[in-house]
């Protein structure tokens, strides 16, 4: 179910120990007991503890499931599509959760399969939304939770200095001689793939419009490195990669990126890691400096089933 956004639940996000031992229906010295215990979730500012509400809703959710005999434990693998300050995260907040990026799709099923923990996903749908659970194939997970990671803008990325002028995506058509760029393209199935083909829809044009490389990148570097080698005049993908990489950029869509798991998943300590690291200064600080975030929003929970 969407996540309520409503501006009572805003006034209310967060709640004292003395507000939390009352919607727990707990002793304020058992709430104590389980903040000392790293048991139950909770930060705290100039000294003082705070217990997000939607955190404590999470926790008492995963509590009520419980585990399943002789379930295999969750490999503490993040799959799904590349993000630069995903990927710097990762490194920095000491979650030590490995990498495993091959696109959106590939994390979701390696989340189906109990193969990953979490998986970063970006899909588009036919009407211009981003993650549904539908979309995703994730309809049926009962237990599914979806926190933003970031926005971030998706566009053309292009040599240094665009020596073709390429400045829209129209501009990727072949002509009535058959010339168009050279276009890189990541794998059916990866985020970006799912964006170039619903960006064509609104300009009448199709894949078979343009004249693509012959062989899809597996990430967001990959199809940098082309570009910038000159193995592909243009091709789409996320701002920040585009920098990284010195290349050129035309910005064409503000995507959501999101963090799809598990509910129990939520709260094991890779994650928790990497969640409490997204809200320090020097997180915000990276992501100015890599170009193309917008944070707000970061680590809310935008959908538990």
């Amino acid at each position: 179910m969407p996540i309520d956004e409503s501006p009572t639940m805003h006034r209310h996000a967060y709640l004292t120990t003395a507000e939390a031992a009352d919607y727990l229906r707990l002793k304020e010295r058992k709430v104590y007991d389980l903040v000392r215990q790293g048991e139950i979730p909770c930060t705290k500012v100039t000294g003082k503890l705070l217990f997000p509400r939607q955190s404590l809703d999470l926790w008492l959710m995963s509590h009520l499931e419980g585990g399943q005999p002789g379930q295999r434990p969750i490999p503490r693998v993040l799959a799904g599509s590349q993000d630069p300050l995903l990927e710097w995260s990762l490194r920095e907040s000491g979650s030590e959760l490995a990498m495993l990026c091959q696109g959106s799709g590939d994390g979701v099923r390696r989340l189906l399969d109990g193969d990953a923990l979490l998986a970063g996903v970006h899909v588009i749908d036919d009407a211009g939304g981003y993650n549904h659970p539908e979309s995703l194939g994730l309809g049926g997970v009962r237990d599914l939770v979806m926190i933003r990671w970031a926005r971030r803008r998706q566009g053309l990325m292009l040599p240094p200095g665009n020596p073709k002028g390429i400045d829209s995506l129209a501009a990727l058509a072949k002509n009535d001689r058959g010339e168009a760029p050279l276009v890189a393209r990541r794998q059916p199935g990866a985020g970006a793939d799912r964006l170039l083909r619903f960006l064509l829809k609104r300009h009448d044009l199709t894949l078979e419009d343009l004249r693509l490389a012959p062989d899809t990148m597996l990430s967001e570097d990959d199809l940098a490195l082309a570009v910038h080698q000159g193995q592909a005049d243009v091709g789409l993908g996320v701002e920040a990669a585009a920098h990284r990489h010195g290349l050129d950029f035309v910005p064409l869509q503000q995507e959501c990126f999101d963090l799809a798991m598990r509910r129990r998943s939520y709260f094991e300590r890779p994650v928790q890691h990497l969640l409490a690291f997204a809200q320090e200064a020097r997180f915000a600080e990276r992501a100015a400096m890599m170009q193309g975030y917008d944070l707000t929003g970061r680590g809310k929970v935008v959908y538990n089933a």
